[in-house]
């Protein structure tokens, strides 16, 4: 069992009696270590009392479980143990009925998005009564096969709504998945569910033929100030719909740094930002 988010289950499921061979619990996201860049992950492994004499033996620090133990697989025997006292302190301060109300916030955060986006997106994966778990999976492919717009356009178009875009193509190619976690205010939840509501009725306008498939607001997503400022505007949108798609966001704006790149020219060429050598000389 993967456990690499436990959102949906802290103070309300016991992973342990899942029947699972081997459980993986990361303490990112859920017990607050971070998890920006690729890492730290960190946390326990579980095993079931059959697999327990293979787990492995840290020779270095003079530990042996078993002889019929693996090889350590770490350099570091207690893993990012410096980043573990965060998840020591936050489990100690929320205690047992702050985890679980946590949990039950986080499953709440989720089905309100989902319900509410569900008229306007399909939500895959969802169960009885159309209740999801922490997350909400929003199938964007109908549209793309329809339109053009992928989930990368509508990824690119929510920062120009002041947002970071849900998860990308995972686990589903083609969509985005939510997680609003219990950290997110309602207000904050209704000012993405804004976003998208406003983001699909822009889709449906290159649907309409109204925006054209080419030229349009979310196929060259993020805006610029510098680009939005400039005297050369050739696009066949507004400067206007471009960059206050939404009438909150005339009173409060985040403005992009950078406009739309080629993510995979980015993946396949390896570029330095650092001065060159002769700079130091």
């Amino acid at each position: 069992m993967d456990g690499a988010n436990l959102n949906a289950l802290v103070g309300v499921a016991a992973p342990g009696s899942f029947g699972g061979d081997v459980s993986h619990l990361n303490l990112h996201k859920t017990f607050c270590i971070p998890h920006g860049g690729g890492g730290p992950g960190v946390g326990p492994i579980g095993v079931g009392a059959h697999l327990a004499q293979f787990l492995p033996n840290q020779r270095s620090t003079g530990y042996a479980r078993n002889e019929n133990g693996i090889g350590a697989v770490s350099a570091a025997a207690f893993g990012s143990a410096s980043i573990l006292p965060i998840s020591w302190m936050y489990i100690a301060m929320m205690g047992g009925a702050g985890l679980t109300a946590a949990t039950e916030v986080a499953i709440l955060n989720a089905n309100y998005v989902a319900r509410r986006l569900t008229q306007h997106f399909p939500v895959l994966y969802s169960g009885h009564d159309g209740l999801v778990a922490h997350e909400c999976i929003l199938d964007l492919r109908p549209l793309t096969d329809a339109t053009g717009i992928s989930n990368e356009d509508v990824a690119k178009r929510l920062m120009d709504f002041g947002f970071h875009a849900p998860t990308m193509s995972f686990p589903v190619p083609g969509t985005l998945m939510i997680e609003p976690t219990e950290s997110e205010s309602k207000a904050e939840l209704d000012r993405f569910i804004d976003a998208m509501i406003a983001i699909r009725l822009e889709i449906a306008k290159v649907e309409s033929g109204e925006f054209d498939k080419a030229s349009n607001p979310l196929k060259f997503a993020p805006h610029t100030a510098e680009v939005l400022l400039s005297d050369n505007w050739d696009r066949k949108y507004s400067r206007e719909v471009a960059a206050y798609p939404v009438p909150s966001l005339r009173k409060q704006k985040y403005w992009p740094p950078v406009g739309r790149a080629d993510n995979v020219y980015g993946d396949r060429n390896l570029m330095c930002g650092c001065a060159p050598i002769s700079a130091y000389e």
